[in-house]
């Protein structure tokens, strides 16, 4: 049989409010044209993102109502770390409320100094964190912190429309040969992300993870993963990289994470989780200093700023996004809608990933320039059309200044469709693409986008912006 259908059967539902254009145009005017300010409830489909997002299953609803809420040592944490330790292998997991608690907490350790009172004193600048590609919160707390992050994808991965297997690999030349430049002592660690977010929701095969830490070992340099989509990760290597299709989905986990250090974590992802996440590691020193780390800001060792519901929930969505079945669900119908949206004539990367559709948003709209910002033009587009909210990445969440205040481009300008895990069904998504298709149509009639007011750090959570 071809026909694929949801491995999970609908156990409740939530009521959507539908808007008319008109109350659309006002609700968007009234937001400044930042998705993130309009009010949840007068969203249709919301693929803002995927983290956090996601339908939880009876069982982790079971979990919440038996968490332990014990302040130290409750029996929620140790469930949780017991599934942890099992997929990911490391000596040592922090629970945090999300992921990018991780990466402050991570960022702050080794782009410090500490001092005799044992008093973290930042000394960032100067060091460099590599990785196929940072994303935005990663980015701004390795730059909050003093360091710079360095993007070495390689180069199928900045070029929407080429066919590449593994996409979100890091180019292992261009990593030597940072590496020789910077010096390996100015760089605490190297990172990669699974899948690769900011470069259409790649994935990165097991070869490359491989050779980034052979790289990594010959120079002595701690190597990390972001391991937000893990397990869609390790799907696309069983289905497209030779020696892995008879391969368990947690043996391929297991054997990604061998080859690194550490890793952060956002359960929002794919732990199907509505809260939390972990920085997980071997080196001791790091562990004990990660740990006063978050002691200090949030919580205990044994909860990490987390309820014990939140960890028996996180604890049982990690033992579910194992499963083959809703995996080959997951990265077939996330196909659909980019198939759909190719069908209609809307560029997008190609082929497409495991947690969104990336629209090029340059290739659609190549006579807006980029200082026009055509992903948050088309954005704003999309809510105004069909009331669904997506995201813009590009060069408003990427784009930087030169001194004399002229735009340096992000490499790609894209709107992300992300779609949250078990939420949405087939006739939502044709709702999408039939959506994309009038834009598509009418597509001369959209105007550009001006920043009018924003903040110096992740600025697409909270700029403002109007029409051009």
């Amino acid at each position: 049989m071809k026909t694929i259908i949801e491995p999970f059967k609908i156990k409740s539902v939530e009521y959507v409010k539908t808007t008319t254009r008109a109350e659309r145009e006002k609700i968007l005017k009234k937001a400044f044209y930042n998705p993130f300010m309009i009010p949840a409830e007068d969203v249709l489909i919301d693929l803002l993102t995927d983290s956090g997002t996601s339908a939880m299953s009876a069982k982790q609803w079971a979990g919440i109502m038996d968490g332990d809420e014990s302040y130290a040592g409750s029996k929620s944490y140790f469930r949780f770390e017991k599934v942890t330790k099992k997929i990911f292998g490391f000596k040592h997991i922090i629970p945090v409320h999300q992921g990018r608690a991780a990466e402050r907490i991570l960022f702050t350790m080794i782009l410090s100094d500490i001092d005799s009172d044992g008093r973290f004193i930042n000394a960032g600048k100067g060091k460099y964190i590599p990785s196929n590609n940072h994303f935005d919160t990663t980015q701004a707390n390795i730059e909050f912190n003093g360091g710079t992050a360095v993007d070495l994808v390689i180069e199928e991965g900045k070029h929407p429309s080429v066919i590449h297997p593994f996409k979100g690999n890091m180019d292992t030349g261009k990593l030597e040969k940072f590496i020789k430049e910077i010096g390996a002592k100015n760089i605490p660690v190297c990172m990669i992300t699974i899948t690769n977010n900011t470069g259409g929701g790649q994935p990165v095969s097991m070869d490359n993870i491989r050779k980034v830490s052979k790289i990594c070992k010959k120079h002595k340099i701690p190597f990390f993963i972001d391991a937000c989509r893990f397990a869609e990760n390790a799907y696309f290597i069983k289905m497209r990289e030779k020696g892995y299709a008879k391969k368990s989905i947690l043996a391929i986990c297991n054997e990604m994470f061998s080859y690194a250090d550490g890793c952060t974590m956002s359960a929002k992802k794919d732990a199907f989780a509505n809260i939390g996440g972990f920085i997980a590691m071997n080196n001791e020193e790091w562990y004990g200093q990660c740990k006063n780390l978050l002691i200090i800001t949030e919580g205990y060792e044994t909860y990490g700023g987390l309820a014990g519901r939140d960890m028996e929930a996180i604890a049982q969505g990690l033992e579910e996004i194992l499963d083959e079945s809703y995996l080959h669900y997951r990265i077939i119908s996330t196909k659909y809608l980019g198939d759909k949206l190719l069908k209609s004539g809307v560029p997008i990367i190609r082929p497409p990933g495991g947690h969104a559709i990336y629209v090029d948003a340059k290739g659609m709209l190549p006579n807006m320039p980029v200082d026009k910002y055509p992903g948050q033009a088309l954005v704003a587009e999309l809510y105004l059309v069909g009331g669904i909210r997506a995201v813009e990445i590009g060069s408003v969440m990427f784009g930087k200044y030169d001194r004399k205040g002229k735009l340096i481009p992000a490499d790609m300008e894209l709107v992300r469709l992300a779609i949250p895990r078990r939420v949405y069904t087939q006739s939502h998504i044709d709702y999408v693409a039939e959506v994309f298709a009038e834009i598509n149509a009418n597509k001369k009639k959209i105007k550009g986008i001006k920043i009018i007011e924003s903040p110096k750090f992740l600025r697409h959570f909270t700029a403002k912006f109007a029409l051009v």
